[in-house]
């Protein structure tokens, strides 16, 4: 048997497809899969034996309808395939899953649950949602692929790339916090001023060294803040994306937003302590297999206008972004301190 699966965006997205992968290799390992995704997210599955990428040209070849009819064409020419899973249900992949079926191959499709996550965002219901890497096994089961979750690490990084990482970073044994203070959205981003303070208050009781995670844009932003946190250091470009990967797996925890970072190095195995304002992880977009006791945020009853969007866009319609403001560095050192994981 063979399958294509579809999954191309976003960072953190692409990568919760990892453990359900890893779960497929372990207790299907007769099934072939091909999974198509961006070149910007193939060394996340460097490790994934059993996998084949077929990776995606929106920008040329595989641009607007043509470009779809085109990409059908080259899938199909790779092999047969008997299913194919979209784990992403947006236009694009809408009009994929119709040329595939015109070829006569099932489709088996991702309930994201948006009417779920519409009436959290209003208030209207309170319940925790399913995770969205579980609607990822949901849809394989739908395929007639049952699988039963694996314990992690899921990204395991190989040795080369550890040492190269090592030799790039300095990166030695002790205390090493990870800490990726931005986010795509505004509304997701702690006052840095907090974090700072955050990070000279545990320098105040350990001897740590703090690697400073973000992309390229925003490395300015981390080259303003390193000076202000002793025994930092940015990383912003200084890393492949598998070489960032081998160093958050040797973290002695992670600090972050809800953002892509969060997912990668809780899927190394590492300890994230998320911190969430506008956003929430009971909408499902929480660290993969964290305690819920590392997701730090003001809770509902204390400010009932949170969560007040799923991915993170807008603005504050208070005007005083109170689901960050109020979580003060205070509060985060004492729940740090209360998990002892320092």
């Amino acid at each position: 048997m063979r399958i294509l699966v579809i999954r191309t965006s976003a960072m953190g997205d692409v990568a919760l497809t990892i453990p359900v992968i890893a779960a497929m290799r372990e207790q299907h390992p007769d099934v072939g899969i091909t999974l198509l995704t961006r070149k910007e997210f193939s060394n996340f599955f460097q490790t994934s034996g059993n996998l084949n990428l077929f990776i995606a040209d929106f920008s040329r070849r595989h641009r607007g309808i043509p470009g779809l009819i085109r990409m059908c064409r080259d899938i199909i020419k790779t092999g047969e395939y008997d299913h194919v899973i979209d784990l992403h249900d947006v236009i694009r992949t809408r009009v994929l899953r119709f040329f595939f079926r015109m070829a006569g191959i099932p489709v088996s499709v991702i309930d994201k649950g948006r009417q779920e996550k519409r009436a959290l965002i209003k208030g209207v219901s309170r319940q925790r949602l399913r995770h969205t890497t579980g609607r990822y096994y949901d849809t394989f089961a739908r395929a007639g692929l049952l699988l039963e979750p694996t314990a992690g690490p899921w990204i395991i990084p190989n040795a080369g790339t550890q040492e190269s990482m090592i030799e790039k970073t300095g990166f030695r044994p002790g205390i090493n916090i990870g800490v990726a203070p931005f986010s795509k959205h505004s509304l997701k981003e702690w006052p840095v001023e907090n974090m700072i303070k955050l990070l000279n208050r545990i320098s105040e009781t350990s001897d740590a060294e703090f690697w400073l995670f973000g992309g390229r844009s925003e490395a300015g932003r981390l080259d303003e803040l390193r000076p202000q946190v002793p025994g930092s250091h940015n990383l912003a470009g200084k890393l492949n994306l598998h070489e960032e990967l081998a160093l958050m797996a040797r973290l002695s925890f992670m600090i972050s937003m809800d953002s892509s970072n969060m997912h990668m190095a809780a899927l190394t195995g590492t300890k994230v302590i998320s911190i969430w304002g506008a956003t929430d992880p009971a909408t499902g977009f929480g660290a993969w297999m964290q305690p819920g006791e590392y997701s730090l945020s003001i809770p509902y009853e204390s400010l009932q206008c949170r969560p007040c969007t799923v991915y993170g866009k807008g603005k504050c319609r208070r005007k005083d972004h109170a689901c960050m403001n109020w979580l003060t560095p205070e509060i985060v050192f004492q729940k740090i301190s209360d998990l002892n994981i320092l």
